[in-house]
């Protein structure tokens, strides 16, 4: 248990009345595709309230659409398919779930069957009954390769803890229950999805955050698709992390200060060469003159940088949202009935 939420839990708390959403995004996975449906069907038969399945066909390049349509039309309304018109990448097929979502509770799992559908209760009673905006999975017992996966997971982890400040054990998984309010007020772009909890803790409060032990288990069928190569992205997308906790509300400040910096070291120096040359030094073929003279321009370049990006700043918050995907089937506007009830 991670050790950022400082009050007493409430596991034994009775479930509070909500609606669930369950999103999974896909990627050729035509083999477990009719499983996963079933899988989830299964663990949630019995669910006292409302809640709705929606797979995220991210674009595959096999039969996985044809196996989603298969498995959905003999369970019902309350599982909803999204077909991407490309492999936009997990990022996006999460997000566009996320938007299609109509649940107060939303929780997002892989499509590889390796996350435990059923510890989806688990997550959702822990998550509502602490008033917590997230709680996230933690697979203690991780089925997986050492060298190509727990290695380089466990070394990524350790890193974003130390960017990030939060006490995530295991940031890289996907089986997480999400507060629907809090949720959508991030917009998820890129490789986003590996650093949703960092990225919440710039509209909420880590202490609103915790995460509790999950199942999992080894791949059956299909191939992984993460590799090593995901490595690189993950220290690049770090550098966006960093900027964006510290200075994504305030991007004047970043470049500001910098700017303000390298000016003042520019006049520094040209003071320092104004009064060599007022006691009669030639400085025209110095190095340090240039030097001098090029700090001044590029300073005052990042104070005016400073000025666009709050002014970008400004037109982001300002406008209307733009989506990172494009599906090929409109969902529209499901009937009330599209969700599955116990009768």
């Amino acid at each position: 248990m991670s050790d950022f939420a400082h009050f007493a839990l409430k596991e034994d708390a009775p479930l509070l009345p909500h609606q669930l959403s369950v999103v999974v995004p896909m990627y050729n996975e035509e083999e477990l595709a009719g499983d996963l449906i079933q899988a989830v069907q299964s663990a949630l038969l019995n669910y006292p309230f409302p809640w709705e399945l929606i797979v995220v066909d991210d674009g595959s390049g096999d039969a996985t659409w044809d196996q989603l349509n298969l498995a959905a039309k003999e369970l019902g309304p309350h599982v909803r398919l999204i077909r991407l018109l490309r492999n936009f990448k997990q990022t996006a097929a999460m997000q566009a779930g996320i938007d299609a979502a109509r649940g107060d509770v939303i929780v997002t799992m892989d499509g590889d069957l390796q996350n435990d559908p059923r510890d989806i209760p688990k997550l959702v009673q822990h998550l509502l009954a602490n008033d917590l905006d997230m709680v996230a999975g933690w697979r203690q017992n991780r089925q997986d390769g050492l060298w190509l996966r727990k290695i380089p997971s466990k070394l990524a982890n350790r890193l974003i803890r130390n960017v990030s400040g939060l006490n995530f054990q295991d940031l890289g998984c996907s089986l997480k229950a999400f507060r629907a309010s809090v949720l959508r007020k991030v917009r998820l772009y890129g490789e986003m999805h590996r650093f949703i909890p960092a990225w919440l803790a710039t509209v909420t409060s880590p202490r609103r955050m915790a995460e509790i032990p999950v199942s999992h288990f080894p791949r059956m069928k299909g191939q992984s698709k993460y590799g090593l190569s995901r490595t690189f992205r993950v220290l690049l997308d770090l550098l966006s992390i960093h900027y964006f906790l510290r200075f994504g509300s305030r991007p004047g400040h970043f470049f500001g200060g910098l700017g303000s910096i390298v000016t003042g070291m520019g006049l520094l120096i040209l003071a320092y060469l104004g009064i060599l040359k007022v006691m009669g030094e030639s400085i025209g073929n110095r190095p340090l003159m240039f030097l001098g003279f090029f700090a001044v321009v590029s300073g005052v370049q990042l104070l005016t940088t400073g000025v666009i990006a709050e002014i970008l700043m400004r037109t982001y918050y300002d406008a209307g949202k733009f989506n990172s995907y494009h599906t090929l089937n409109d969902l529209g506007t499901p009937p009330k009935e599209a969700w599955h009830v116990i009768k």
